[in-house]
């Protein structure tokens, strides 16, 4: 069996970071939405720039993994609380975005990026963790209920002009 490789990103990971993130995106979502608010939304958030500006801010912490050298997913966590009206802890942190290549599944790479996201929040003193979820994305409900997730909050994330349904998920440490 081929081992995943966890790493921190560098600058150098920029395009295929951006990359693995639009394609993965597109996988899951391209269908939900107009081909102007997707460009849009792609153009904002996952291009090389907003990639970049990203990896850039020291509240933000990436982490690649990597199976035979290729970039297989990514998690991102902020060190800050994304959701501070339905915070429950004192120190809130998010995990931002938890993204695999589209042919990763059932690889384990979500579980390690995971597992890596919940060492980072117990390491920086995070005593709750928070994530933005489609309301539709059952698996990831699944997902993220297996390491103690719950549902707090329904909430809406931005896609070009449309606005998505979404659940925010949250998990009280310590």
């Amino acid at each position: 069996m081929t081992e995943t490789i966890l790493r921190a990103a560098t600058l150098a990971d920029i395009p295929a970071l951006s990359a693995l993130a639009i394609d993965a995106f597109k996988a899951k979502f391209a269908a939900l939405y107009s081909a102007e608010d997707l460009a849009t939304f792609l153009a904002e958030a996952l291009e090389q720039g907003p990639v970049a500006a990203e990896l850039a801010n020291p509240a933000r912490v990436y982490q690649l993994a990597e199976v035979d050298g290729r970039l297989m997913g990514f998690a991102k966590i902020g060190l800050t609380c994304g959701f501070p009206d339905h915070a429950r802890g004192h120190k809130a942190m998010e995990l931002k975005q938890l993204y695999t290549a589209a042919d990763a599944t059932g690889m384990g790479i979500g579980g390690a990026l995971m597992d890596w996201a919940m060492a980072q929040f117990a390491a920086r003193g995070a005593d709750e963790a928070q994530i933005s979820v489609y309301s539709e994305n059952l698996g990831a409900h699944r997902f993220y209920e297996r390491y103690g997730f719950e549902k707090v909050a329904d909430i809406t994330f931005k896609v070009g002009e449309q606005l998505d349904p979404e659940f925010l998920f949250a998990k009280l440490l310590g």
